[in-house]
């Protein structure tokens, strides 16, 4: 087993820094339990089920990772970002942070395959992260306009590249993998 890199961790916890910060925001909050429930509800149909249990465990008022042998590392590190944050706002990542575009395809693919789903708040977030791509301009603004194409199920990687250069291209097809993966699960 390889040990993580604080980069590494990083890294997942950038990508997956809409949903930390989501998750801490419906804990901390009293009258948050159905949505709470929902995005729980969502991240378990992924595939994400070890995950949404640690976190139901810390609804439950449960602030440690001792009895969660089930936790991959992609999901251990999500679970520890969330207890921080938890403990101290300030160590919340910034989920508007524009990270890495090559580190964002497994992100992006989860959204897209939730929101393909019918998940609301998946497809809510998938288009204001679209948006703020498009207002970047260039080849990510090309990028933002086949994200709905994928949304409604397209997968042929001619059809979604035909516009986008290397760097767009490289992200479309790192997110039909991911895609890929996801729809095998």
């Amino acid at each position: 087993m390889h040990m993580p890199t604080p980069d590494r961790d990083q890294q997942i916890i950038q990508t997956h820094a809409a949903f930390i910060c989501q998750a801490v925001e419906l804990l901390q909050r009293h009258d948050a339990d159905q949505m709470l429930t929902a995005l729980l509800a969502n991240l378990a149909d992924n595939g994400w089920n070890a995950l949404a249990n640690v976190v139901r465990q810390f609804a439950a008022g449960r602030r440690d990772l001792d009895n969660a042998p089930d936790l991959d590392g992609e999901d251990r590190v999500i679970a520890a970002a969330i207890l921080r944050g938890l403990q101290d706002p300030s160590t919340l990542p910034d989920p508007h942070r524009r990270a890495d575009p090559t580190l964002a395809a497994p992100g992006l693919a989860h959204m897209i395959h939730a929101a393909s789903s019918g998940n609301a708040q998946a497809l809510s977030l998938i288009g204001q992260m679209a948006e703020q791509m498009s207002k970047v301009g260039g080849d990510m603004s090309r990028v933002a306009a086949v994200i709905r194409p994928m949304i409604n199920g397209e997968r042929d990687a001619e059809r979604l590249c035909a516009r986008l250069d290397v760097r767009g291209r490289q992200l479309v097809l790192q997110i039909l993998d991911e895609l890929g993966k996801l729809g095998r699960h």
